[in-house]
């Protein structure tokens, strides 16, 4: 399935929008939070890498590579390739971002796995690393037979879009989490901080449409360097 469109524009868009968010979260975490940091005596410090790397990790470097497979003028292994690794990255990523939460949480006496945002991220986690898993095994090392891969590929599209989905709405849900704890703590609730995360968030939701928009456009004509529409 593919809409009327072409995906190369609308990638773009999704390139650009992917920009604006790492920059809002880390002037967010930077200049308004404190700064970030692996071991400090201000847990926040601590905690600011898990907004940052979820953001810049798991919704943009997942979503470029997503994208990959849709817009690069690159022969089908290459854009493979780079598609399995960009995912890897974006994954690994996650999971240190995961782990900074908890290491927040542990050692500021905070309760873990309490709301439905940490609830969605680790099942989060979980799919994209079996998705990961699944897709390496299947269509690049050892490789499943041609009858397997052409059966696995549109749920593998569809799983993953889902998974994507789920990714970005867990994400809006860390935004509005984190706000409302800061403004119970005395923050404005139309100051500059409030207005940036909201910004943020929706810049993230944008980001995650026009990735959505991209895979679902029109691909160049095929050929043997190309990849067929979803």
């Amino acid at each position: 399935m593919a809409i009327g469109v072409k995906a190369l524009p609308i990638s773009f868009v999704a390139h650009f929008l992917g920009v604006v968010g790492a920059i809002l979260v880390l002037i967010w975490c930077i200049s308004f939070r404190g700064g970030l940091a692996w071991e400090a005596t201000n847990k926040n410090l601590i905690f600011n890498l898990h907004p940052v790397l979820m953001l810049i990790g798991l919704i943009i470097i997942g979503g470029e590579a997503i994208m990959s497979y849709k817009c690069l003028p690159l022969k089908k292994p290459e854009k493979k390739l780079i598609h399995l690794v960009l995912h890897a990255t974006a994954l690994i990523l996650g999971i240190i971002g995961i782990y900074m939460a908890f290491k927040f949480h542990n050692e500021s006496n905070i309760a873990n796995l309490y709301s439905l945002h940490s609830w969605l991220g680790i099942g989060v986690i979980v799919l994209y690393g079996i998705q990961w898993i699944y897709g390496f095994l299947v269509f690049f090392f050892p490789g499943g037979t041609t009858a397997i891969r052409s059966e696995s590929l549109p749920w593998h599209v569809l799983f993953g879009i889902f998974v994507y989905v789920l990714a970005v709405g867990t994400a809006t849900l860390g935004y509005l989490e984190k706000l409302t704890f800061l403004e119970n703590s005395g923050l404005a609730k139309y100051g500059s901080e409030a207005f940036l995360v909201n910004f943020t968030a929706i810049i993230t939701i944008l980001f995650g449409t026009f990735v959505i928009l991209t895979i679902l456009s029109q691909a160049p004509p095929e050929d043997e360097y190309s990849y067929s529409a979803i």
